[in-house]
């Protein structure tokens, strides 16, 4: 006869779990249908976005400048010592042949003096000290030994600076990869932003890049305010010629600039060297902090950090390379925080 065995029931604990998480599943199934989308930023949100990217990655830029040029200045100053390290070891070899020559002319006249044997044997250096030892050599010989000595210390605090400015040039080179990739990441993330856009909200974007460019140079009135000096002039001028041209992070012309880069240029042209970056350059002469005593072809700094420069182009406006996406063009002093300018 077959046994009839009634099911096992399950455990009401079992059943309790099982139902509170079929709930729960439940209730996220319904806030997950009634959520709201993320809500899509409007094209004046993500211009404002990116145009606070692009003035993080021009911060970023003057940084990257800085770092730029420390390197090619010791990559100068490096090769300049060592250069100096090859001619002071040929001079040494000289010395030193001309010491062997003293020596082997005492040879021949009698035999070589025991230190000079010394000499020829071994460093100099703890010889040299010793008054008694000296006593014993020529005049000649003193001498010679003597410029032999100073030669040598002249070379080792030399390979001495040239191994720290090594050292030096190393961190250099690790700081501008960094500020580097800084800048190409604030870029990176612009893009991102923009790339939200519909095709039809990122011709409307570039479009109104463009006509800002071309009605901030068609619209201005610069008025007759005078140049601050003939080589101000000059700059200015030279800035003029390059109205149109892209913004390029790092770029210092000619044909494309950021804000520092294009100062550079301007004043380069003139026949002035000023350093490469904004922050350098507001250094380079006499502050001035009065707007109304401007003058054209000063330099104009703008933001707390002095992370953006500009060349004073007469009522109230100046001529700058002002970010990413833009190019060198005429803008109201008024849209940026302006600290002081500076005459060169």
């Amino acid at each position: 006869m077959a046994s009839h065995r009634r099911p096992k029931q399950q455990s009401r604990a079992r059943v309790t779990v099982l139902t509170t998480a079929a709930a729960a599943a439940v209730v996220l199934s319904a806030n997950a249908a009634n959520a709201a989308p993320s809500q899509k930023l409007t094209k004046d949100q993500v211009k404002a976005k990116v145009d606070k990217l692009y003035e993080e990655a021009e911060q970023a830029t003057e940084k990257y400048n800085g770092a730029k040029e420390k390197q090619q200045k010791l990559q100068k100053e490096i090769s300049t010592i060592q250069d100096n390290v090859a001619r002071g070891q040929q001079d040494l070899n000289k010395l030193r042949d001309g010491l062997g020559s003293l020596a082997t002319s005492q040879y021949r006249s009698g035999g070589i003096d025991p230190s000079v044997q010394l000499f020829l044997s071994s460093n100099p250096d703890d010889f040299l000290d010793k008054a008694s030892t000296l006593d014993q050599l020529s005049a000649q010989q003193v001498d010679a030994l003597k410029k032999i000595q100073d030669k040598q210390r002249e070379l080792a605090q030399e390979r001495a600076e040239a191994a720290d400015k090594l050292k030096d040039l190393s961190s250099t080179r690790t700081q501008l990869e960094q500020k580097k990739k800084e800048v190409q990441g604030k870029l990176a993330d612009a893009q991102k932003i923009l790339n939200t856009l519909t095709a039809k909200e990122k011709a409307d974007l570039a479009a109104q890049q463009q006509r800002a460019d071309r009605s901030a140079s068609a619209r201005v009135n610069l008025g007759d305010a005078p140049p601050a000096s003939g080589r101000a002039g000059a700059a200015f001028s030279a800035a003029q010629s390059r109205i149109g041209s892209p913004y390029v992070y790092g770029a210092s012309g000619p044909s494309s600039f950021d804000c520092s880069g294009l100062t550079s240029w301007a004043y380069a042209q003139a026949g002035v060297s000023i350093p490469r970056t904004s922050e350098a350059q507001a250094n380079v002469g006499t502050r001035i902090y009065d707007q109304s005593q401007l003058k054209v072809g000063d330099l104009v700094f703008f933001y707390g950090d002095l992370h953006h420069v500009g060349l004073y182009a007469g009522n109230g406006q100046v001529l700058h390379a002002p970010h990413t996406g833009a190019v060198v063009r005429y803008e109201a002093m008024s849209d940026m925080p302006f600290q002081f300018g500076v005459r060169v």
